[in-house]
């Protein structure tokens, strides 16, 4: 069984145009998340899906310095993207992850793929509740799963999202959701990045534990944050996207 984590990232974004390759401490968001999402023990390759536009080739040479894989394909239908990707990288089980999260928990992701091979579900995820911080985001599921929904839906805005049919229809789809047992407050917090101020705050999270500690998860910027409550108010205001 192939388990393949895809990277939905594309270069024109509509709130940060161009921010997966905005450095911090000198490298690309999407490097510093790949290198995390290497860590993860149970996924077998990772590939990027990103767009055929001219403005993400920085985005594929970025996925073959790092020896990761690419896919190139429609900016509006991602589903497809994605379903492409996976299909090209030979995947049985996708591990959905955007680019925008580059503080991503490999331990996170461990334990959500854990859930879904122990279960008999057809999606597993975080996110049906959110008790994890928004940018830990993780979804697991069946290449199959993602090849019916291409079938079954030709709505825009379930092509936009790609997991949105199947958690949007518990009629047909056995679902699992993975709680993270803390603080009601860790939901709140805003750990992915859409907006200037966002990535300010993970810049800054980066700046702080990194040299110390490269592998740092979520326990340590939930310590961060609560010596120093100024930081999660950085972004507090932002607003996600409605579907």
């Amino acid at each position: 069984m192939n388990i393949v984590c895809t990277i939905q990232a594309r270069m024109r974004s509509t709130r940060l145009p161009g921010k997966v390759m905005l450095p911090i401490m000198g490298r690309p968001m999407l490097e510093l998340m790949i290198e995390r999402l290497k860590r993860v023990n149970q996924i077998d390759a990772i590939v990027v899906a990103t767009t055929s536009d001219a403005s993400c080739d920085v985005i594929q040479s970025l996925a073959t310095r790092l020896n990761v894989g690419c896919f190139r394909g429609s900016e509006e239908d991602v589903l497809d993207r994605v379903l492409g990707a996976a299909r090209a990288a030979q995947a049985d089980i996708i591990v959905e992850t955007t680019g925008d999260c580059p503080v991503v928990d490999p331990d996170v992701i461990d334990q959500v793929i854990s859930a879904f091979l122990s279960s008999s579900v057809d999606y597993c995820s975080n996110v049906l509740e959110r008790t994890y911080p928004r940018g830990l985001d993780v979804q697991v599921f069946p290449l199959n799963v993602l090849e019916q929904v291409a079938k079954l839906t030709q709505d825009p805005v379930d092509h936009e999202h790609v997991s949105l049919y199947i958690y949007r229809h518990p009629e047909r789809f056995r679902l699992r959701n993975v709680s993270s047992g803390l603080s009601p407050d860790a939901g709140e917090l805003r750990l992915t990045v859409d907006t200037p101020e966002d990535f300010e705050l993970v810049t800054k999270i980066y700046e702080t534990l990194y040299s110390l500690k490269p592998d740092f998860g979520l326990a340590d910027i939930l310590d961060l944050c609560a010596r120093n409550p100024e930081l999660p108010l950085m972004n507090q205001h932002v607003k996600q996207k409605a579907l």
